[in-house]
């Protein structure tokens, strides 16, 4: 571990204060969660829960020099291997060599760039050439909040998911399905949980973010049956027994619900099920190169190296596997001994007017903004603060311009010129 890597986890504890306990994996193994750089606010939907702005479809791109800053700001404040999301907007609105021209900077810098997307844009093809330039994960949002037309509900709309992961199927990418939660899908969740079970050969996590008011939305904040901890009882329900929420915390415990599992059988099992257990492994194992970016076969063998130096962990993790190899036996030979790794992510977003200033101290879904870093929910409540203000973008002849977001003020500015 460099000496800036050091310097950056301990700078994440010292943000995270009371929130750094010892089953808190930013400030031991992560420096933050990951950070957003949008590059584009134009979208080709307009959903009934939206974080964007009323201006936003009239909102310039961004310079390429001001994404590949904003990019390094990423590096420069929270590391290497950082997750980056290539946002917006819809990314894919940006001209495709842009964004192949974005993904492959930032990897090269070394984060790990994932392009968040509606997929409606997102061809094989392009997803080919991301794929080329270094992406690693492509996170489609599909819910029926997008008021995509011939889809009666949440489980009709698996149709439209099925698509998108035969588009992604073979190129090395890590599937992703961010679904908003409402009154009018709560009672799908079960059903889509286990579609995400059955696709985990291509599908690695399933993110499902409650229903929040901010932006353009029409619907407003969500329904009383739609909580946290209501979410996670329906996966529960999914699974068929209580997930041991909690065991694993990243930021703030009201913001987020972390639950890796493995899939075996068409069933997932929790992977981390003992608190003690678990803290005392991010205590003996943090100074592990948690290196997303290196296979995880690799991986394997790094800690297994590690494990095998330290003696007093043998006992303990002979008991771990052959506990979980009583749980999880009977699907694994079922399965012909096929398993493949799901993460499930329950994310509780704020209301714009309802924002808790220790949530955002804790935050662990950063938006790089010309200013430096911003708490998400800061940030999309604050939308237009950040993206109607005018950047000075340096030129590589050293002078400096004015970059006027608003296309209407460009354009009045040039008539006047």
């Amino acid at each position: 571990m460099s000496m800036d890597t050091k310097a950056q986890l301990q700078q994440t504890r010292d943000r995270m204060g009371d929130l750094f306990t010892p089953n808190q994996v930013l400030g031991r193994i992560h420096t933050i969660g990951c950070v957003a750089v949008e590059i584009t606010q134009r979208c080709n939907l307009d959903c009934t829960l939206c974080y964007l702005s009323e201006h936003s479809q009239q909102v310039k791109d961004i310079p390429l020099s001001e994404v590949f800053r904003r990019l390094d700001q990423a590096l420069e404040h929270y590391g290497p291997g950082t997750p980056v999301q290539i946002t917006g907007g819809d990314p894919t609105l940006r001209k495709h060599k842009e964004l192949v021209q974005i993904v492959r900077y930032a990897a090269d810098l070394g984060l790990y760039p994932a392009m968040f997307t509606n997929g409606i844009a997102a061809s094989r093809p392009l997803l080919e050439r991301l794929a080329a330039a270094g992406l690693k994960d492509v996170a489609f949002h599909v819910d029926t909040t997008q008021r995509r037309e011939e889809y009666a509900d949440e489980l009709a709309l698996n149709a439209v998911r099925s698509e998108y992961i035969e588009r992604a199927r073979g190129l090395g990418l890590m599937v992703i399905f961010n679904t908003t939660v409402h009154s009018g899908n709560f009672h799908h969740l079960p059903q889509l949980t286990q579609f995400f079970i059955d696709n985990a050969d291509v599908v690695g996590l399933a993110s499902f973010q409650l229903q929040a008011e901010t932006g353009r939305g029409e619907w407003g904040s969500r329904d009383v049956c739609v909580s946290h901890e209501s979410v996670k009882a329906q996966l529960d329900a999914a699974m068929g027994a209580a997930l041991p929420w909690g065991v694993i915390q990243v930021g703030h415990h009201d913001c987020h619900s972390y639950m890796p599992t493995v899939v075996s059988n068409r069933k997932a099992f929790p992977l981390a099920l003992d608190r003690k257990l678990f803290s005392d492994f991010l205590e003996d194992f943090q100074s592990l190169a948690w290196d997303r970016q290196k296979h995880g076969a690799f991986l394997g063998l790094i800690f297994l190296w590690e494990l095998l130096k330290r003696p007093a962990w043998w006992l303990r993790a002979a008991k771990y596997v052959g506990n979980q190899g009583r749980r999880m036996g009977g699907a694994i030979l079922r399965d012909r001994g096929r398993v493949r790794k799901l993460t499930f992510f329950v994310q509780n977003f704020m209301d714009a007017n309802h924002l808790e200033q220790d949530r955002i101290d804790g935050c662990s879904f950063m938006v790089m903004t010309a200013d430096g870093p911003v708490s998400m929910c800061k940030h999309n409540a604050n939308r237009d603060e950040h993206i109607l203000k005018p950047l000075e973008i340096k030129n590589e002849d050293g002078s400096v311009e004015v970059f006027e977001p608003l296309k209407w003020v460009s354009d009045t500015k040039r008539a006047k010129g």
